[in-house]
């Protein structure tokens, strides 16, 4: 029988062979794609982001997180969650049909009209398939969405290629988002099979809604807070602006983001399974935090200090105004995966009220930022959001450790080693860039290999507590596979 850790450690593996693939395909694909296409049609696409998250929040509904949750979820909670969002797929889609105009006037950009007509098409997509990854997600198969994932991201690649290689300019880049969700879509309904009852349950929408539902609305203030800068910086500055933040923001996500979406996905059904098992589920959190912030402090801080030589290697001179964006941003987004830990462990507990509250005080501490973004510039916005990264994490720390008796002062002890250790090989990574004059190719080689050289080093030499953790976990995967 597969216990938890094994059924974990799975997870784990093909949560990051599904990311690690995925987008690899992806960051390949958009290298070549900025390459062809301008900073402004990348900007176009920007303006509309936040408009199609916002809605995608409405879809969901947390709907999704209040299923993964409970222990005995049955075909009827499926089947009711299913319709709910299929409808507000529906709904939404033709808010954003209608809307269009009001939008493209907003931003005096006329393309916005029939972009957003036609890019809405994914929230009925997505809205069909939620419910299909949620199952998966619950059993913790991540296998089926791995291979699912890599077959849509190398056909929407191609499809997204081609048409820019074609002259379809910010096309391609719709074109590439609405087959990837499609090709996703049809894949997990033909290959997991489940297929909904001609039933709606009151019962059942009512009793996950009393989770769910203080999970949409701060789902929604963080889906408005972190877009928000998209539209500030579209209205405010220009549409080639927002192109070289959103080149950067991508960039800076790729690890922290993706990272997050490894770990998370997979431990929030794991940690849900013993939520009522305190010491059992505070000693996996820990374990959980502290080899997680190792590996982002390292790519994040690493990221920021070869930020120059990769942006004009990969996607040339053109982006260069991103490179300092993308170095500020690096600071913001190391944190990332320790606030969503820590909000996760307030819906494992299930604490979404708590959860709630908690984003509308730090949504309210954002405004300020917004406003000064507005009068100082994009890069003042920047440094405002650091702080207020460092606000959340203690914020969000102080109530998911009052909760598991892991207070935040023992996450700053647990993770400062790694913090420390991720400065110093990233100061050194630095420095490299500023006294080796080469062409940025056999920079960024030099300071890649450099990189990984020391952290790898110097972790084996002090015998890294964390590091041979996370190595204890690969040997131990690699040596089963080996052995059978």
């Amino acid at each position: 029988m597969t216990t938890l850790k094994q059924k974990t450690i799975q997870g784990l593996l093909w949560s990051f062979i599904d990311n690690f693939a995925m987008q690899g395909i992806t960051f390949i694909v958009g290298i070549v794609l900025a390459r062809l296409l301008t900073p402004k049609e990348f900007g176009l696409i920007g303006m509309i982001t936040i408009f199609i998250a916002i809605s995608s929040s409405f879809i969901n509904s947390g709907f999704g997180n209040a299923l993964i949750r409970k222990q005995d979820c049955t075909e009827k909670d499926y089947s009711t969650v299913f319709y709910f969002n299929l409808l507000m797929g529906i709904i939404f889609f033709l808010i954003l049909f209608f809307s269009a105009p009001a939008i493209s006037r907003f931003f005096n950009e006329p393309q916005l009209i029939h972009l957003i007509q036609v890019l809405g098409i994914v929230l009925i997509i997505d809205a069909l398939t939620i419910i299909q990854r949620i199952i998966l997600t619950k059993r913790i198969d991540f296998k089926l969405q791995t291979k699912i994932s890599i077959i849509a991201s190398i056909f929407s690649g191609i499809i997204g290629l081609t048409m820019a290689f074609q002259g379809f300019g910010v096309w391609s880049l719709v074109a590439k988002q609405i087959s990837q969700q499609a090709v996703n879509s049809i894949l997990l309904w033909t290959w997991n099979r489940w297929k909904p009852l001609f039933i709606f349950s009151l019962d059942s929408f009512r009793q996950l809604f009393s989770f769910g539902y203080k999970l949409l609305l701060s789902g929604l203030l963080d889906t408005v807070y972190r877009n928000i800068y998209y539209l500030i910086i579209g209205k405010y500055f220009s549409a080639r602006e927002l192109g070289f933040y959103t080149r950067a923001d991508q960039f800076q996500s790729l690890p922290s983001s993706n990272l997050m979406g490894i770990i998370g996905r997979v431990s929030f059904p794991v940690l849900s399974s013993i939520q009522d098992d305190i010491p059992r589920l505070r000693d996996s959190y820990v374990k959980i935090i502290r080899s997680t912030m190792l590996i982002t402090f390292v790519l994040m801080l690493g990221m920021a200090a070869i930020a120059r030589p990769m942006v004009l290697t990969l996607i040339g001179e053109k982006w260069e105004p991103s490179i300092i964006y993308l170095q500020m941003l690096c600071f913001v987004g190391m944190f990332y995966p320790l606030h969503a830990l820590n909000l996760n462990m307030l819906q494992v507990q299930g604490r979404s009220d708590l959860f709630l509250r908690l984003e509308i005080i730090k949504k309210a501490l954002a405004v300020p930022i917004i406003i000064i973004g507005i009068f100082l510039g994009i890069k003042a916005m920047i440094l405002g959001m650091m702080v207020l990264t460092l606000i959340a994490f203690y914020l969000n720390s102080y109530w998911s450790g009052r909760l598991l008796g892991y207070s935040f002062t023992a996450q700053i002890k647990d993770i400062l080693p790694s913090f420390t250790l991720a400065v110093a090989i990233s100061s050194i990574v630095y420095i490299e860039g500023l006294l080796i004059f080469l062409p940025p190719l056999q920079l960024l080689f030099i300071q890649l290999i450099s990189g990984i050289l020391l952290t790898f080093g110097i972790c084996e030499v002090v015998k890294f507590k964390d590091y041979h953790y996370i190595k204890s976990i690969v040997n131990d995967k690699l040596f089963k596979r080996t052995a059978s």
